[in-house]
């Protein structure tokens, strides 16, 4: 779990490092770069929900 976090921290930097250095000129571009940059960021997160569920659900299974 370590890791997919750690990759999620990583995701979530280089997101704020193109907004504030590498932001496209063109307003429409930006803003449909950034929806497309933020929906992945929720869908990884939920992943990591999931992956968090399944653990749960392991570890109460043998008790």
């Amino acid at each position: 779990m370590k890791n997919q976090l750690l990759i999620y921290a990583f995701l979530v930097s280089i997101f704020v490092i193109y907004n504030l250095f590498f932001a496209v000129a063109d307003e429409r571009t930006h803003n449909l770069i950034n929806i497309l940059f933020s929906s992945f960021l929720f869908l990884y997160i939920a992943y990591l929900a999931f992956l968090a569920i399944r653990k749960i659900k392991k570890v109460s299974k043998k008790q």
